[in-house]
């Protein structure tokens, strides 16, 4: 399954795109990207600060909690755009973070050292063992997507993908849904979905993920 940030929302975690999204307060160029770390890393370190604070004192809420009882009858894996830790808090053991996780940071130098971090504040003085600062572990925007090939993999061999609370506006993980194989069964779940070119066998569910999600995976546990 793929999920965004409409998963996330009702457990109160502001979403980018929203008309009161987070992007509305901040630049994407002046927090998100790898020239903005190195042109003032102290606003970056603060704003991702920020919603590791938001994002900790939040609780997973049904969506969540219902997609780790797929587990019991189905090989499940999560590919999430999201970089909160709701699918680890909510139990699911199989997730990949395309855009990296917010609890962690890596080195600003040798991108493959990452580290948790305990609590919400990632300090401006921690440093790798190689002495180069923490920054947060994200995939900026104009980064490259590590796990890409990854999710791929497991969209292209699942017998069921089902799309939970994205605009399907964020390349390259936009672009996953269209790596299903032919007898797959697609479904999406958002208020705001649409229909999706070149996917035929798919259900539109037109719902929040809090109630749309724990019906379909009652559905597909009978």
């Amino acid at each position: 399954m793929f999920t965004g940030s409409g998963i996330s929302a009702e457990s109160g975690i502001k979403t980018f795109r929203d008309s009161d999204g987070l992007w509305e307060k901040y630049d994407i160029k002046t927090v998100a990207t790898p020239e903005a770390w190195a042109r003032n890393p102290q606003l970056v370190q603060e704003f991702y600060n920020q919603r590791r604070k938001q994002i900790l004192e939040a609780s997973p809420n049904a969506a969540h909690k219902a997609l780790k009882q797929l587990e019991t009858k189905f090989n499940t894996v999560i590919v999430t755009q999201n970089v909160d830790d709701l699918h680890e808090r909510a139990g699911s053991a199989n997730i990949i973070h395309l855009h990296g996780i917010i609890t962690k940071s890596q080195s600003s130098r040798f991108p493959e050292l990452v580290y948790p971090i305990e609590g919400w504040e990632l300090s401006m003085n921690a440093t790798c063992e190689y002495g180069f600062p923490l920054r947060p572990h994200i995939v900026w925007f104009g980064e490259p997507v590590p796990e890409m090939d990854r999710a791929i993999y497991e969209v292209s061999t699942a017998d069921y993908f089902i799309v939970i609370g994205t605009s399907l506006e964020v390349y390259p993980a936009a672009s996953l849904i269209h790596f299903t194989g032919d007898n797959t069964t697609t479904y999406l779940i958002d208020p705001a979905a649409r229909n999706v070119s070149g996917i035929s066998n798919i259900e539109i569910i037109k719902e929040s993920a809090g109630s749309a999600v724990p019906a379909l995976v009652n559905r597909l546990l009978l």
